[in-house]
């Protein structure tokens, strides 16, 4: 299986977040539109109390999951399609 979806979302997770270190997102209001772990982050603790670096981690992981799962339903599809065609 090739899993293309999964490595343009793990970019889409990586540039979120090296657009959030450079600064040009001062009030990290485009980190915490897209960042799925800092969601639920801040619904759990103060979001100034979290290391920064565990929170980049856990969004290029959480990104990187969500094209994973992507890339699995398009290869379950294409199975189905070539089942049914034989």
């Amino acid at each position: 299986m090739r899993y293309p979806v999964t490595i343009a979302a793990t970019l889409i997770g990586v540039a979120l977040c090296l657009y959030n270190s450079t600064g040009y997102d001062p009030h990290n209001l485009v980190f915490f539109m897209f960042s799925v772990p800092a969601w639920i982050t801040d619904m759990i603790v103060d979001i100034h109390e979290v290391n920064v670096y565990l929170m980049y981690v856990l969004t290029i992981a959480s990104w990187a999951l969500l094209g994973f799962i992507c890339d699995y339903a398009v290869a379950r599809g294409r199975r189905g399609r070539r089942r049914s065609y034989d």
